[in-house]
């Protein structure tokens, strides 16, 4: 009990780290799923082209494999970042394919006499996604958003692979310090992940909830 007490301040800064690491790549994931998820119905054809080839090439490659390309390949370039902000990008690249997809989905679900009737009163593109399309479209894919972040979460342990003091890497730290506690260490760590996605989870049905309501 006394060395569970012990490893205790050292998992909860790790997962402060997991945390920061989430909450960054969310925050940006949302960011780039929403434009690629734009360019992927533009009527501009090399957008949708690019698009098209970002979501089917990252989406399907193993995230591990892209960790490698990032954090070994980069710096060959001469791109170099701490291995915190390596993974934070790594996770933004692959979450936001998934986040692009969710958000096409909610825009194909909008009935198209909006969209034609939007631009018959002389609005632009731009302005039919802005004002139009994309406040339904958010509202409606709430739920499938909720599942892709919390995906994120749970990915941000392979980070650890990758020398970022999250959750999983200090874990393991710790286990091959304190062999005697070791059930004791990766209890607190699996609980912390599963409270942290029913939060997420919960905080998703809330928003779910006040979007319906506004709509």
């Amino acid at each position: 009990m006394n060395e569970i007490i012990e490893v205790l301040p050292t998992l909860l800064r790790s997962f402060g780290t997991t945390l920061e690491l989430a909450l960054l790549s969310t925050i940006a994931s949302l960011l780039v799923g929403t434009v690629v998820a734009i360019m992927r119905v533009a009527p501009i054809p090399p957008l949708r082209w690019a698009g098209t080839a970002y979501v089917h090439f990252v989406r399907n490659t193993p995230i591990t494999i892209i960790f490698f390309i990032i954090v070994f390949g980069l710096p060959q370039v001469g791109v170099i970042f701490s291995f915190f902000w390596f993974a934070v990008l790594v996770l933004t690249l692959y979450t936001g394919t998934f986040v692009a997809e969710t958000v096409r989905a909610g825009i194909q679900a909008i009935p198209a006499g909006q969209i034609e009737a939007a631009r018959s009163i002389g609005l632009s593109f731009t302005q039919v996604i802005r004002y139009v399309v994309l406040p339904q479209a958010l509202r409606n894919v709430v739920p499938p958003l909720a599942t892709v972040l919390i995906a994120l979460l749970k990915n941000t342990s392979v980070a650890s692979a990758f020398g970022v003091a999250e959750a999983i890497n200090s874990m393991t730290n710790l286990v091959n310090v304190h062999s005697t506690v070791v059930l004791g260490i990766m209890g607190a760590t699996g609980f912390a992940y599963i409270s942290l996605a029913l939060l997420l989870g919960r905080a998703f049905a809330w928003l779910e909830r006040t979007v319906a309501i506004v709509r």
